[in-house]
């Protein structure tokens, strides 16, 4: 198979239109069992939460790499190539992998759709499950040794939680995916509590109180030990400045780190500091011997396209997926504080996102709005986007075409001299990054 990118992109989607009854386990579990359970080939840390996952599991899996091990890495969205959803921790598998592994799969959804079999729900596998299943063929076909997996939405129902993981890792909870997930926080975080398996350790970032009453349950019920960070860690001497983030973190239990981690971060934000003293707690209760210098090499070199990421220097432009309250709050502060505020600022979000809230947080940091579409892979209303960031700064225009909108943008940034900052959706991040890295 030539293309099996190609292949997997031409099946419909959760993004282009499927209801959320299409969510379920059963298709994926299928595939997986027809192909002689790939990922339990090798163990992995399953990753979910609202903010800071991929962040999360790219630190993950680049510690395991420090540390001489053969790691898968799952993430999405990709940014620019669909490789970087499949691949390993610094980069594509083989092109011999992947058409391997996709003519594998290809082999397994015929036999799986023949006569005698059922594919439940009557229905072809999405996307996401097909991405997942070459997720995990691959990595086994390559020898990977560890996974670091993170969900694509959700967690319950999500086609990565047919893994048993060595740990589950959850990140900050908010309101996201409401269509789908349900519209309290509560809500969202029985969904993401879905990857606690029987047994397995939960190591848990800071939550809001709903949140954490979720997931203390559903480990009771798991006989999960939770390692709840806000304990088991102190974050001091945090510093972010244009390149990256200092920070020392500290862990109460001596028995998992003796001493500090003194760090310096390639990718910027005080939430990094966070993110990777759970990803240095995830491994070190998944895999205990590996060394102190493994995990700090490893944490220091993990970098990820369109987290605060600075794509151009004339003009000056970041892109950042922040699409939440709390992801929108953090990429105001960090650009104003690095940059200044007055600047200029490019959105578009996704439907379903809080659009009402993430313009009451950025407007006021700006001289000036640019709203559009989030590009075409996502469903979004930039009319209703317009109105919210109307209804709290007098310099708001509306441009619906997304690549006419990055060229304005890029324009007025130039011209003016002004800092620009493109967020809401990585899906825009991602069109920015493209047309101008």
């Amino acid at each position: 198979m030539k293309d099996v990118f190609g292949w997997i992109d031409g099946f419909i989607n959760f993004e282009r239109g499927q209801t959320s009854k299409s969510f379920r386990l059963d298709r994926t579990e299928l595939l997986a069992r027809l192909a002689g359970n790939p990922e339990l080939s090798y163990p992995t840390i399953h990753v979910a939460g609202s903010k800071g996952k991929g962040s999360t599991t790219t630190m993950i899996a680049s510690v395991l790499d420090a540390a001489g091990m053969k790691t898968g890495l799952y993430v999405s969205p990709h940014i620019v190539d669909y490789r970087e959803r499949v691949g390993l921790w610094n980069g594509p598998f083989s092109e011999e992998i992947y058409e391997a592994a996709g003519d594998e799969l290809k082999a397994i959804l015929d036999q799986a759709l023949s006569p005698g079999h059922f594919m439940p729900g009557d229905e072809e596998p999405t996307f996401f499950e097909l991405m997942t299943m070459l997720f995990f063929l691959s990595c086994r076909r390559a020898g990977c040794v560890a996974a670091a997996v993170e969900t694509g939405m959700g967690g319950r129902l999500d086609s990565t939680n047919i893994v048993m993981p060595l740990a589950s890792v959850i990140t900050p909870i908010e309101l996201e995916h409401t269509e789908y997930l349900g519209n309290t926080i509560a809500a969202i975080a029985g969904e993401k509590a879905g990857i606690i398996k029987q047994g397995r350790p939960l190591i848990l970032a800071p939550q809001k109180e709903e949140a954490l009453a979720v997931f203390k349950a559903r480990a009771r019920e798991t006989g999960s030990l939770v390692r709840y960070l806000p304990e088991q860690t102190s974050i001091t001497r945090v510093g972010v400045d244009r390149d990256g983030t200092a920070a020392r973190i500290e862990f109460t239990d001596r028995k998992l780190y003796s001493r500090p981690l003194d760090l310096r971060l390639r990718l910027v934000g005080e939430i990094q500091a966070s993110n990777a003293a759970l990803a240095a707690l995830a491994v070190r209760v998944a895999f205990p011997d590996i060394p102190d210098a493994a995990v700090i090499a490893g944490l220091e070199r993990a970098t990820l396209p369109a987290r605060f990421e600075r794509v151009s220097d004339r003009p000056l432009v970041i892109v950042d997926g922040a699409h939440t309250e709390a992801s929108a709050k953090l990429a105001a502060n960090t650009f104003t504080t690095l940059y200044g505020e007055g600047g200029l600022l490019l959105f578009g979000c996704a439907l379903g996102k809080d659009v009402a809230a993430m313009a009451r947080i950025l407007a006021p940091n700006f001289s000036r709005v640019i709203v559009t579409k989030p590009g075409d892979f996502k469903k979004s209303i930039p009319e209703e986007a317009f109105r919210a960031f109307s209804a709290y700064h007098d310099h708001v225009e509306l441009i619906e075409n997304t690549t006419k909108a990055v060229e304005y943008a890029f324009g007025i940034a130039l011209g003016q001299n002004l800092p620009l900052l493109v967020t809401g959706s990585f899906y825009l991040a991602a069109l920015a990054r493209k047309n101008h890295l």
